[in-house]
């Protein structure tokens, strides 16, 4: 399907079994960086964060803007390899939550891009139909993991509340209950829109699922709220082990879209129109 650009990239990933990172969740439509035109390729310089499992892996899947002569201001995707001269991996990931995600800042400086190994291209700025394809795809798996950390919050809240005799605790753990199964439902939904990846790539399969996505990410931080308060005083130690479910059920947020811009998002397309670019300085 249109020219299959990423075959290659793939075929040599599955065949050397390599580990991929993806630092495209802060790039969104108008990336970040400089790539440089040189012989047979590009120079690319950029600091890019939440490269999650960075120390790792073997090969960034990341992307840059570059000022065509003739094109204008286009955004490149291409891979680069953890090991590449002028490719430097941060020791700076101390977050609130999702610690162990080990998504360390990568800062590249002069690095060789060849020409050969740029996948895709697009205007900056501009919704992409390879947005299409990318979002139905990873937010069902992106939103499990957010689910399955709010049924485990609520798994410690029945065990700890079950010899409660405050009156106020079966309502705290009603609200809770409610709120898990509603990121339980959502997060079905949105497997069974993606149709074991045999879903249509278009604006309406996206934006079922980003309504979706940010439904299920209020409702596993509601979940997680709602079992740290029936537990009381307790569920604020972390000896108990539920306050760092709530630190980390609360990155759910950050993977886009982000809320607002899913309201923004949704709301254009609900007028009829285009989905909105993203301003840049160029």
């Amino acid at each position: 399907m249109h020219g299959r650009p990423g075959r290659a990239l793939l075929e040599k990933v599955a065949s050397h079994e390599l580990a991929l990172i993806s630092t495209g969740a802060g790039d969104w439509l108008a990336s970040t960086g400089e790539l440089v035109k040189t012989e047979g390729g590009y120079l690319l310089s950029a600091t890019k964060h939440f490269a999650s499992g960075s120390p790792g892996g073997d090969l960034f899947v990341t992307s840059a803007p570059y000022q065509d002569p003739y094109d204008g201001w286009m955004v490149f995707h291409f891979p680069v390899s953890t090991k590449a001269e002028g490719v430097q991996i941060l020791d700076n990931w101390r977050p609130m939550g999702m610690r162990g995600s080990g998504s360390n800042s990568v800062v590249m400086k002069n690095v060789f891009i060849p020409e050969d190994s740029i996948a895709a291209r697009r205007p900056r700025g501009e919704y992409h139909a390879m947005w299409s394809v990318i979002l139905p795809v990873a937010l069902p798996l992106i939103m499990s993991v957010y689910c399955g950390i709010a049924k485990k919050a609520a798994e410690k809240a029945r065990e700890r509340c079950r010899q409660s005799h405050d009156p106020v605790t079966p309502y705290l753990l009603g609200e809770m209950e409610n709120a898990l199964t509603t990121a339980e439902v959502v997060v079905k939904d949105m497997i069974s829109i993606t149709d074991n990846f045999n879903f249509t790539a278009d604006l309406a399969t996206v934006n079922d699922i980003v309504k979706r996505k940010t439904i299920a990410a209020s409702a596993c931080k509601q979940t997680a709220m709602k079992a740290v308060e029936a537990c009381g005083g307790p569920g604020y130690l972390r000896d108990f082990g539920i306050e760092c479910l709530l630190r980390d059920v609360m990155a759910s947020h950050f993977h886009p879209l982000q809320e607002k811009r899913q309201h923004l998002f949704t709301g254009y397309l609900a007028m009829d129109k285009e989905p909105p670019g993203q301003a840049f300085n160029g």
